[in-house]
């Protein structure tokens, strides 16, 4: 699989990474030929390329002829190619350069991100606590408020002594006119008491002389029983003379 051309920035410069590899090959591989610039998506890659204008070079200097201008020509051509691999190696170490100094200013900018998260935190744990107090308090005045309109509704005070006192009034009355009754009633008590005994000796009375008089009535009877006796055994007495 063939990667597509990558621009990294730092610093206003760029740096074109041209680069094949494939799916199973892991990151250090791809690290040591993006660092080797040893694959290219397009031509031959320019380490080889290097590789190949020193080889020639060497080879031409090696040689016993007098090949100075052979030697001077490959000598600027590997210069040149030297100066073209290492022209993008020193952007690729400024880039690199850059991306460190990115990666710690965002290892600050997340500490100081995460430092503020906790002030937040704290910030947010004391309004939770402020929140519940002032919960708390707002319940103590609409309890007060509830109170104080209860108060508005009752009465005066001088109007409830009048009233305490007018129901005292009453009270006294009911206590006077209460002992009253209960005078009269124990009279009332006493009077009857007195009328039943007056009766039952009355009663008493009644059944005594009723008791007399029957007594009086049996032995009336009983005299004239007796002189009817008498007079008929003298009319016997004659006839027999």
């Amino acid at each position: 699989m063939l990667g597509k051309g990558r621009k990294v920035s730092g610093r206003g410069e760029t740096v074109t990474a041209n680069y094949a590899f494939g799916p199973a090959e892991d990151d250090a591989i791809i690290k040591h030929r993006l660092l080797t610039r040893t694959t290219t998506t397009r031509g031959e890659p320019p380490l080889k390329k290097l590789q190949r204008k020193f080889t020639s070079f060497v080879l031409e200097v090696e040689k016993d002829e007098e090949n100075y201008n052979d030697c001077a020509k490959l000598s600027k051509a590997f210069l040149q190619e030297l100066s073209t691999f290492e022209i993008p190696l020193l952007k690729s170490k400024a880039v690199i350069d850059a991306n460190l100094r990115e990666k710690e200013n965002f290892n600050e900018l997340k500490d100081e991100i995460n430092r503020q998260i906790s002030l937040v935190q704290t910030d947010i744990e004391e309004l939770k606590k402020q929140l519940e107090e002032s919960k708390i308090e707002r319940q103590h005045k609409e309890e007060c408020e509830a109170i104080r309109k209860l108060i508005s509704a009752q009465p005066a005070r001088s109007e409830t002594q009048k009233s305490i006192r007018e129901i005292e009034k009453e009270i006294a009355a009911l206590e006077a006119e209460n002992t009253a009754g209960s005078r009269l009633l124990e009279l009332r008590k006493k009077q009857f008491a007195l009328l039943l005994h007056v009766v039952d000796e009355l009663q008493n009375t009644i059944e005594e002389d009723q008791k007399s008089l029957i007594e009086e009535m049996r032995m009336v009877t009983e005299e004239q029983k007796s002189g009817m006796e008498d007079a008929s055994g003298g009319s016997e007495a004659m006839a027999v003379d």
